[in-house]
């Protein structure tokens, strides 16, 4: 390879990380993401994947519903890019995020973020409300809390959702919980019918050949 052609390389990767870096540094990575995706997930938001297939399945469900979503989790400043300012204002940033989709979504916006909520309408129509719910958290709470809006959102709007398929660690836990006390219900009950059953028969009186019952003492 010449001096010529490497030197041009070298050029065009500078270029493209010069675009790439106005790119990231222009608004935020959410509205970009948002562009093309139902869902923005942080990379460092400690979010379970099974959590991330649960939302991204719940926001699809709201769609085919007829309630266009689209959802952005915030889990750290970080990840508001260039509008860090905004970090714990989840109105004010769902408001200024609104904005930048209105040009290629009409829909709810809804932001999640350890703090609270941020409900926007993008596009014309009436913006949707979500009932006052505890502040989200972070990790696994932030995934969950999501999930919940979401549900809550599209209810509201007359769309209610299924419960989106596979359950988290409590789910599961609790559910074998309810089956093993279910078989331990179940095995005393039998053991009571059981001990009933005999002393029903002790104090049965006995039968004579004839199917007759004959005193005792006889």
């Amino acid at each position: 390879m010449s001096r010529r052609v490497v030197v041009c390389l070298a050029a065009l990767l500078l270029c493209l990380g010069v675009i790439a870096s106005q790119a990231r540094a222009d608004g935020d990575p959410a509205s970009d993401v948002l562009a093309a995706q139902t869902v923005f997930l942080p990379q460092d938001g400690a979010i379970p994947p099974a959590q991330q297939a649960q939302l991204a399945q719940v926001v699809g469900s709201a769609t085919h519903a007829g309630f266009p979503l689209r959802v952005a989790l915030i889990a750290t400043r970080s990840d508001l890019g260039s509008v860090t300012a905004l970090w714990h204002q989840p109105s004010a940033y769902s408001r200024f995020l609104a904005q930048e989709l209105s040009q290629v979504f009409h829909g709810t916006l809804l932001v999640v973020m350890p703090n609270g909520f941020g409900v926007a309408r993008v596009g014309a129509g009436p913006a949707a409300a979500l009932p006052a719910v505890p502040a989200p958290g972070s990790g696994a709470a932030l995934g969950s809390a999501a999930i919940a809006a979401v549900q809550r959102l599209a209810a509201a709007a007359g769309h209610p959702l299924p419960a989106p398929r596979g359950a988290t660690s409590s789910q599961a836990s609790a559910h074998s919980a309810t089956g093993v006390g279910a078989w331990l219900a179940f095995a005393v009950g039998a053991i009571l019918i059981a001990v009933a059953w005999t002393i029903s028969l002790r104090l049965r009186p006995p039968h004579r050949g004839d199917g007759v019952a004959s005193p005792h003492g006889t």
